[in-house]
């Protein structure tokens, strides 16, 4: 039997992993208690932070976890208030969630699936945690928001980008901010269009798992809509730090544009591996040979370093946006860690804040209203500009940043520019889209764990 280890407020402890289903303890079970699992008392209410503090997305996985501290210390009352003072909901007045203080748990995912199933269990078992959130995987976000809907907890997404998870794998207690795989496709697409013609044949690298197929997919669809010929796609493992033998068979495609479907560390090291074969000084059908990357964070740019200049992607949102909201999060971030936030601290430094809202405007922990507060939800504040919890699939609408490595940067941080804000309504699909599981598609029924 393996074991996973967390931390919760500095003490580290072990959790036993378990099997398939989650067996909860007689003290935890729902009919203990108020009618819902891990109701909390009067003075407490513990969150569990679910992140990758080791593997290829570690990076973002840390500076999930800062701003998850931070939100704890807004939500108590700490610091400036951050985006408390912007936002558009005024019900959250820094004295926790429903008076009780909030408390927290933290585990590692390790970019895997299992692992974050076993800590995710630990913390709703033996911690009592009432909410999980995070993840810098699809795959693992899947997997733990599949636990979260079995135990009757809610989920609230971290970095997941994936069509499958507000898509096929949609679940009740499971909400995302973070875009998707279409919505990078159909940002992406009409710009890359614009800057390198619609007579484009592309090869696609593509993550060996379930965002990178969504991804590929999305770019695909979107791209062969506007011209491009789709010349090849190869997976390529999680694992894979050397993408040298996948680089090489590239120009001698037919391909003239090189789509990596990678991210974290992975797309560091892939495009890294593309610039030492010489793709972006090459020609191909009379054309200069061009790379893309779907998804950019600026955490992944840092790693590259002069290797990302001028290539475009798509991003959840960025520290360089002048919304009154995002430069509150980015002063409060700044103050307390020395640098400026990634997408990935702030998509769940939001979805912290919206959890705890939601609590608030229902009055109740209890999963099923909190989720009935959050569905068809509208607001405003908090980056990115107005904002839907669509109903149908609980998954964030909003405007969706274009963005390129930037020529001349100033500073380490500043390596990415926006060159295209795209409207929601750009964006917006059907709930039974066929990229997001068509119409057998469905929620199911929310658990409130009794």
């Amino acid at each position: 039997m393996s074991k996973s280890n967390f931390t919760r407020r500095g003490v580290i402890k072990t959790g036993a992993v378990g099997g398939a289903a989650l067996a909860l303890p007689q003290y935890l079970r729902a009919d203990g208690h108020a009618g819902f699992t891990n109701a909390p008392g009067d003075s407490e209410v513990v969150l569990g932070f679910n992140v990758p503090q080791t593997g290829p997305y570690a990076d973002e996985g840390a500076d999930e976890l800062r701003a998850y501290e931070l939100a704890v210390e807004h939500l108590n009352g700490g610091g400036d208030g951050g985006m408390l003072n912007t936002f558009s909901s005024k019900v959250l007045d820094g004295t926790g969630i429903l008076g009780r203080e909030v408390k927290y748990v933290t585990g590692d995912t390790q970019t895997k699936s299992d692992a974050a199933r076993a800590s995710a269990r630990s913390m709703i078992e033996k911690d009592g945690a009432i909410m999980i959130t995070g993840g810098s995987s699809s795959g693992v976000a899947v997997a733990v928001q599949a636990l979260c809907q079995e135990a009757g907890v809610i989920f609230m997404a971290g970095l997941t980008h994936s069509n499958d998870t507000t898509g096929k794998d949609r679940k009740a207690n499971g909400f995302r901010h973070f875009f998707n795989s279409y919505m990078t496709g159909a940002a992406l697409a009409p710009v890359l269009a614009a800057q390198y013609g619609t007579d484009r044949k592309a090869y696609h690298l593509t993550a060996d798992y379930n965002w990178g197929y969504t991804t590929e997919e999305a770019i695909v669809s979107s791209t062969e809509a506007m011209g491009w010929e789709t010349v090849n796609t190869v997976k390529t493992p999680l694992t894979q730090t050397d993408f040298s033998s996948y680089i090489a068979p590239v120009l001698n495609s037919g391909a003239d544009v090189l789509v990596l479907n990678h991210y974290g560390g992975n797309m560091v090291n892939s495009l890294t591996n593309a610039v030492q074969f010489g793709l972006r000084e090459a020609q191909a059908n009379g054309k200069n040979f061009e790379i893309v990357v779907p998804l950019y964070s600026r955490l992944m740019a840092r790693g590259a370093g002069e290797n990302v200049k001028g290539i475009f992607g798509s991003t959840n949102w960025h520290w360089s946006l002048q919304d009154e909201g995002s430069q509150a999060f980015v002063r409060s971030f700044g103050t307390k860690y020395g640098f400026p936030p990634s997408q990935a601290a702030h998509t769940t430094y939001v979805q912290t804040l919206l959890y705890a809202d939601a609590v608030t405007r229902a009055g109740s922990f209890a999963p099923c209203a909190v989720a009935e507060a959050l569905e068809g939800y509208e607001f405003d504040g908090l980056g990115n500009g107005k904002t839907l919890y669509r109903a149908d699939d609980h998954q964030c609408f909003k405007d969706v940043l274009v963005v390129k490595g930037k020529e001349n940067p100033t500073s380490e941080f500043d390596l990415l520019e926006i060159v295209e804000v795209t409207p929601v309504d750009q964006v917006m699909y059907a709930p039974d889209h066929p990229q997001m599981g068509g119409a057998d598609a469905s929620l199911g029924e929310c658990n409130n764990g009794a």
